[in-house]
């Protein structure tokens, strides 16, 4: 290397380190405050304009909830008129919110208008207060003078003490204001929980009135040992009906091969099918996963053919599964469900801080909010899984320190690049423009898609720490997103200049022969660090400034459009994408929450320091409390309802945020005042531990439980006539989802059907059927089409064009799953009035003779062996009860909706004959016995008899546990 290469490459490292030195000094100008407030309140009308104009034109994308939702969850209509979706978001009260919209949404709504309120008070304070102050006394300082007054408005440039009095005044009465409205709002939530506890649908559902009890002793993992475990702590004479978690082993990783396989050969069906009557010359292929190459030595195999395949006999694999699963192999989990739903919340509010053997017994989630993998889980494991989460969160934040300093640095400014690269400063200067445009949206791009990815990598972080439920998993993922954006986006991102201007200054006083304690004294560290965050100051005010638009981006659905476009456009969506773009999407509450926590927190911490930063905030809070309204009303569902249990580490975070910002004014007051100032300060954090703890005593218990164990002695042993059916229906219901999950079949466009037929080379009939009947010589019968062939074993579902909409699978379980959210008038966990059994799972009993779920079909000519689908989906669950979770079937409860006269039941032979035949070749565990009565029921005769005598010992299926 030469003497000028040399020389360049150590400039090139002075100049690396002198960027280094402040990486984010690019970011803004003073002058880009007035910029971004004309730049994001513009934009944000026209794109409201633009709304209000297509939103009467296109209610499928701006008003979803009015076409799918029923009546109950229905929101209210609205006008074509160009403003006419104002009117019903200000009209709508809180307590239709929670009617139609959720308890979760409710109070999303609520914290946001608490956090308008919020800065719009301490925002009047701190700009009466502060800003007058700042100014006055910043004139006597000749520094002071050249700057521009957004920079005299902080208190960098004060000389004398006793104006930081009233940085010290400020931060009590901003504390006040904000334990104030917190009270005030915890006091609402805690409302609005019993409200919730006395709503119909919560008095109606099976979770209310069911207890999980977790990490059960290996002696006492049976449905006898479950109730001897509650009865340790069961305050009450009521006994529950019990149901141990099975081992449902391999079977939940085979359905999700089989999910997976099913999209795989859809959208490669959508992109071969493209254009039926030019198909390509070559069939696709595709190489098969590692655990299948053995048996395909020749590489890649036709696509088509293979995953046809693969599905059937993953399918094969599932039915025998099913069918086979040993009910002597329990789980270190289960669950308990009372008749009555204060006892089971005595039984709660006893077992709390008790752990009868080890086990935790806690309330019940909804099924559908159980994260099924992880409740077999010890607590050892869990306790690992936890601290391995822990270090794998913490290493992610720590190492985006150097990625967001060299995004800073670089990709917000190209022409820092070309200051330590000279070959590219030539490319610059030879093309300004077009890297001027890259420039504009490059750093954007890549943080934005940082930032979508954050949550998505947290999400699974949190599944392998052991969640038990998807809720409290998403707790988690808000939780850490938040500790990211406060470490890396605000501590980091403002300080890192006032830390590396310390530590370099340091170094070389130590360097120059002077003690390190005597460097770090002269160091002057807290005038560093209030320097550096009074001149980032103005950044958060155009940041700020700039969420707004963000707000009306969502309004907009902007990046939901742009995507559904390039796929509609340049890509082969499959029927099952575009039906399931036209369902109202989930909204995603951990990161909303997460960014309304950090503005929050941003704004309380520059509150003294910048006072500019509390108007624009509450007008960010003021907008989006708005806009948020008509998107959890119209547009968004709670995908996984957690009737408000966000409302606590939301509170949380706002305390931790109100306790830095009294570290901030401390560090002003000793830096600029004195440390009898700083001595005022220090009561409040140990104040807001205090008002914390105070509100868990206070309102806790009445948010979580229904009712606590003070029962009197008349609610203590009432129990109801009809408890014995209270939980017939608990092992299906609260069963793990793999063993009546309804299996995916793989969809088509109807367009397409008659070429499938020609290039598919396997069987499109089913030909199952005739080797089990073959003294039988007819296929079973559509249950919607009487007379019309059903074909069970179809590989494929053919969808017409008309019927590509969500609107005719709102009722599917695999549609339904994930776009769901309860507003579609089928509550996953109801119980009828009559039979006090959930209300999707009165119908059918399981039957392994099919593993398929039944499709709907079109009105459209019938297509030889391929299945069609009519909208309509009869008794969703109909034959997927499992035969180890069979329960007798009772006189009192025939199935019959309408009453219970015998006379009057429903003709099998009009709707389902034979549908659930049981196939020869299969044993049913006691084929006769199920259908002998005796004294009140048709159960077995010897379980009626003995559960009379000792409930403990019989359960609603204790006659078919295999002799042990």
């Amino acid at each position: 290397m030469d003497r000028r290469q040399s020389l360049q490459l150590r400039d090139s490292t002075d100049q690396f380190l002198k960027l280094i030195s402040n990486p984010f000094q690019s970011e803004f100008t003073t002058s880009s405050i007035w910029a971004s407030l004309a730049y994001s309140i513009g934009f944000s009308i026209v794109l409201a304009l633009l709304f209000s104009l297509f939103r009467p034109r296109h209610s499928l994308v701006y008003a979803p909830k009015v076409k799918h939702a029923d009546s109950k969850h229905a929101p209210p209509p609205m006008g074509k008129g160009l403003f006419s979706w104002v009117k019903p978001i200000i009209k709508t009260r809180e307590e239709h919110l929670v009617e139609t919209v959720g308890l979760d949404a409710a109070i999303f709504l609520r914290f946001s208008k608490m956090c308008r309120n919020i800065f719009i008070l301490i925002g009047i304070i701190g700009c009466l207060v502060m800003i007058p102050v700042n100014l006055f006394e910043s004139k006597s300082n000749a520094t002071a003078s050249d700057l521009s007054t957004l920079y005299r408005m902080t208190p960098l440039y004060i000389q004398t003490t006793p104006p930081i009095w009233s940085q010290v005044a400020c931060a009590w009465a901003f504390d006040i204001i904000i334990v104030y409205f917190l009270w005030r709002n915890y006091r609402a939530v805690r409302g609005l929980r019993r409200k919730y506890f006395e709503s119909s649908d919560y008095q109606r559902s099976l979770h209310a009135r069911t207890l999980m009890v977790t990490d059960i002793p290996t002696a006492d993992r049976s449905d006898e040992g479950i109730l001897r475990l509650t009865d340790k702590v069961n305050p009450t004479a009521a006994l529950p009906r019990a149901a141990i978690g099975r081992n449902v082993r391999d079977l939940p990783s085979i359905i999700k091969e089989h999910e997976d396989a099913v999209r795989e050969l859809e959208s490669i069906l959508a992109k071969y099918l493209k254009r039926p009557d030019h198909l390509p010359a070559k069939r696709p292929r595709i190489r098969p996963p590692r655990s299948q190459r053995d048996k395909h030595p020749d590489g890649k195999v036709d696509a088509i053919d293979y995953l046809t395949v693969r599905i059937r006999v993953l399918e094969e694999q599932i039915k025998h599964g099913r069918a086979s699963i040993d009910r002597r192999d329990a789980k270190p989990y289960g669950f308990a469900s009372w008749e009555n739903i204060a006892h089971a919340h005595a039984v709660a509010w006893t077992a709390r801080k008790k752990h009868p053997k080890g086990t935790t017994i806690r309330l019940a989630p909804r099924p559908s909010d159980l994260i099924w993998e992880n409740l077999p889980l010890s607590k050892a494991s869990r306790k690992w899984k936890r601290f391995a989460n822990f270090i794998w969160v913490t290493l992610l934040t720590l190492v985006w320190i150097v990625p967001n300093g060299l995004i800073a640095i670089f990709l917000s400014n190209l022409s820092n690049l070309g200051l330590v690269w000279p070959a590219f400063e030539t490319q610059l200067e030879a093309n300004p423009h077009i890297w001027a445009a890259v420039q504009g949206i490059l750093s954007p791009a890549v943080t934005s898609i940082v930032y979508l990815v954050l949550p998505i990598i947290f999400r699974r972080l949190s599944i392998q720490s052991g969640s038990k439920t998807k809720t409290s998993r998403d707790r988690k993922v808000m939780g850490q997103l938040y500790a990211f954006f406060v470490f890396n986006n605000l501590i980091v991102f403002s300080l890192f200049s006032a830390a590396w201007t310390f530590v370099s200054t340091v170094i070389e006083d130590t360097d120059n022969n002077e003690g390190a304690w005597q460097a770090i004294v002269e160091s002057q560290f807290y005038s560093k660090m209030i320097s550096a965050l009074c001149n980032m100051s103005p950044f958060w005010v155009t940041y700020l400034l700039q969420r707004n638009l963000g707000a009306t981006i969502d309004l907009v659905q902007l990046i939901s459009l742009v995507k559904v476009w390039f796929s509609k456009s340049f890509l082969s969506p499959t029927p099952r994408q575009t039906i399931e773009w036209t369902a109202p999407p989930p909204f995603d509450y951990a990161s909303h929450y997460n960014y309304f926590l950090f503005y929050s927190t941003v704004a309380m911490c520059f509150a003294t320091l910048q006072p500019t930063v509390l108007p624009v905030t509450a007008l960010y809070f003021g907008v989006d409390a708005i806009l948020k309204k008509y998107l959890l009303m119209y547009v968004f569902i709670t995908k996984n309802e957690s009737a408000g249990a966000f409302w606590r580490v939301v509170f949380d975070r706002m305390i931790f945020g109100t306790m830095l910002a009294n570290v901030i004014v401390a560090l002003v007051a000793i830096d600029k005042g004195t440390w009898t100032m700083a001595f005022c300060i220090a009561p409040l954090p140990f104040l807001l531990l205090g008002f914390k703890f105070y509100c868990y005593r206070t309102f806790d218990p009445d948010c979580e439980y229904y009712n606590r164990a003070n029962l009197n002695d008349a609610e203590a042993i009432d129990i109801s006539k009809s408890s014995k059916k209270a939980g017939d229906r608990l092992n299906s219901k609260f069963g793990h989802p793999a063993l009546y999950k309804p299996l995916m079949t793989p969809m088509v466009h109807a367009r397409a059907a008659e070429a499938l037929k020609q290039i598919y080379q396997g069987r499109l009939d089913g030909g199952e059927m005739a080797g089990e009947y073959s003294d039988i010589a007819m296929k079973p019968m559509m249950s919607t089409q009487p007379g019309n062939a059903n074909d069970p074993s179809a590989p494929f579902e053919v969808v017409p064009e008309n019927h590509l909409d969500f609107s005719y699978y709102k009722n599917r379980a695999d549609f339904r799953d994930e776009f769901g959210g309860g507003i579609y008038g089928r509550p996953e966990d109801l119980m009828t009035e009559r039979s006090q059994t959930p209300r999707s799972y009165l119908g059918g009993e399981w039957s392994p003779s099919s593993s398929r779920a039944s499709s709907p079909a079109p009105s459209l000519p019938s297509i030889s062996g391929l299945k069609v689908n009519d909208g309509y989906e009869p008794g969703e669950n109909a034959g997927l009860i499992h035969p180890a979770f069979r329960v007798p079937l009772s006189r009192g409860d025939s199935g019959n909706e309408t009453g219970g006269d015998f006379y009057h039941q429903s003709n099998e032979s009009e709707t389902r004959l034979l549908s659930s035949a049981q196939t020869p070749g299969q044993v049913d565990a006691n084929p006769l016995d199920r259908w002998r009565t005796a004294g009140t029921g048709y159960g077995p005769v010897e379980q009626q008899e003995h559960e009379e005598e000792n409930p403990y010992n019989y359960t609603s299926y204790e006659s078919y546990r295999n002799p042990r």
